[in-house]
């Protein structure tokens, strides 16, 4: 296949997750959390725990940014900020019982939806988007995590004086 050929199935492709996300997140509002919240709570209960900083880069968000949303979701009772074992002058945030249920409760509804418009799909068209699911996992594997770690990286770089 030809490079036009390639960019036209990248764009479909680009179009489809687009319209499949919002529908997926149409079941985001029985968390009772803003985008924002979720998203960064998503990141901490399937990811793991994060330093404020690493959690701001995931996210694409400034230090300040993150450092406000990490505050209300404290306050509320989904994070909390805990010493890292290994350098105490490291200070992680991890999820609270209370987050992780909401979280995967809120994921299992999503799952349901996305699953409900494969409903009609034959067994064939399934094993194509399965298939289709795993080259896109293997071809993202530790992309997003990388990312993030080079931007966390860059940020805290002393210029050269």
């Amino acid at each position: 296949m030809d490079a036009d050929g390639r960019r036209d199935i990248a764009a479909r492709l680009h179009a489809a997750a687009l319209h499949l996300l919002r529908e997926a997140r149409g079941e985001d509002p029985a968390m009772g959390l803003s985008p924002a919240r979720a998203s960064a709570l998503s990141v901490l209960v399937f990811g793991g725990p994060r330093t404020m900083g690493e959690l701001a880069a995931v996210e694409q968000v400034s230090a300040p940014t993150m450092t406000k949303l990490i505050a209300g979701l404290e306050r509320d009772g989904y994070v909390r900020r805990v010493e890292c074992e290994s350098d105490r002058r490291v200070v992680e945030i991890r999820v609270t019982p209370r987050a992780r249920r909401v979280l995967e409760r809120g994921r299992a509804r999503r799952v349901a939806r996305v699953a409900r418009l494969l409903a009609g799909a034959t067994e064939e068209e399934l094993k194509v988007l399965d298939a289709a699911a795993r080259l896109i996992e293997r071809s993202l594997e530790g992309r997003s995590e990388l990312q993030a770690r080079r931007h966390f990286a860059r940020r805290r770089r002393v210029p050269d004086e």
